[in-house]
């Protein structure tokens, strides 16, 4: 008899069960977020003039707002393009010119001095529709570096080119070759004689016993009307540099990364944590596989990965919607971006 009464109640379990409604998990808000897709901005870009120990109270008033008006002015050029249609490449492209013209920066006209006294610039570029990319590094004589990488994606079947090869590349495509003393600026000059008293000081040469040094680039990322991303990146590298020092500007992947799928970076600071971890591409992962939003995985790698590791430095970043994110965990870093009815230019840590 106990054994029918147990095969009823097992049936009647069963059945019990059975005609349960199914209960399903809530989705994450991470999933909500994927299943509804934002609705896209018309365009948006983000600049960055470098990145490092940049304190109001050590800037005079005319310098703040000659760095504020040269960052309008790289504003102005790209939107100018994006505001009429054109490309995120052709955006990117021109925003970096503006800078790379002006002494202000650590990129073209502006760019440090190595510890010869000569001048080795680096860039890249790449598109994130297609994924190709073009690098240069240790040019001294193209006069707009990030003209040169952008040379390489588009007429080269190469991703980077270097020294002599690159300088005779540019050449052959038409682009602006320059004397090497057109690089020459009075404040780069004292800024390496500085260091290599402090060297002699020291008595011996560590690029990282001088922060500020090893800062300094420019970059864009930009996305136009068509959905596409774009990101570039140039710079002179590190006051002081030695044995043909090449840093994470004309890396992609540290330096610069675009992807239409996720967002376009450009990096700033110092330059082998960039490379070892890979900052630009790792931002772009997290939010491919772990579905995070601009704003978190920017700020992970940048304020947690980075700092962890004991780098230093920041981004500028657009995503696939255009939210921009502008992390960077030094006091300052010289950065702005614009969107339809939307600007900002910021230097501080504000």
């Amino acid at each position: 008899m106990k054994k029918y009464t147990f095969i009823l109640f097992a049936f009647l379990c069963c059945f019990s069960c059975k005609n349960e409604p199914t209960i399903t998990s809530t989705p994450s808000e991470d999933l909500i977020k994927e299943a509804i897709p934002q609705k896209r901005a018309a365009y948006a870009m983000a600049i960055h003039g470098g990145a490092g120990t940049i304190l109001k109270a050590n800037m005079t008033p005319e310098k703040e707002a000659a760095f504020t008006a040269k960052l309008n002015e790289a504003l102005d050029a790209g939107e100018a393009i994006l505001k009429n249609g054109g490309t995120a490449m052709d955006a990117v492209v021109a925003t970096i010119n503006v800078m790379e013209n002006s002494p202000l920066f650590n990129a073209g006209k502006g760019a440090v001095f190595t510890n010869q006294g000569t001048n080795e610039l680096d860039a890249s570029f790449m598109d994130g529709k297609t994924l190709n990319a073009g690098a240069i590094s240790g040019v001294t004589n193209i006069k707009n570096p990030i003209n040169a990488a952008r040379a390489v994606l588009e007429k080269s079947n190469h991703v980077m080119l270097s020294g002599p090869g690159a300088e005779k590349f540019a050449k052959e495509q038409g682009l602006e070759i320059v004397d090497p003393k057109y690089f020459w600026t009075q404040h780069r000059w004292d800024a390496l004689e500085n260091a290599k008293a402090k060297e002699m000081q020291l008595g011996y040469h560590d690029q990282l016993e001088f922060n500020d040094w090893k800062y300094g680039t420019v970059g864009c990322a930009a996305l136009d009307k068509d959905g596409n991303l774009a990101a570039g990146t140039s710079t002179g590298g590190m006051t002081n540099k030695r044995f043909n020092r090449i840093g994470d500007a004309p890396i992609i992947g540290a330096g610069c990364y675009a992807n239409n799928n996720t967002c376009a970076i450009s990096s700033t600071g110092h330059g082998e944590f960039f490379i070892r971890y890979a900052v630009a591409h790792d931002i772009s992962a997290r939010m491919a596989y772990l579905k995070e939003d601009l704003a978190t995985a920017a700020n992970h790698v940048v304020n947690k990965t980075l700092v962890d590791a004991g780098g230093s430095g920041g981004i500028i970043s657009v995503d696939k919607y255009g939210n921009v994110a502008m992390p960077h965990n030094t006091p300052g870093m010289y950065r702005g971006y614009a969107k339809p009815n939307d600007r900002g230019v910021f230097i501080y840590g504000e």
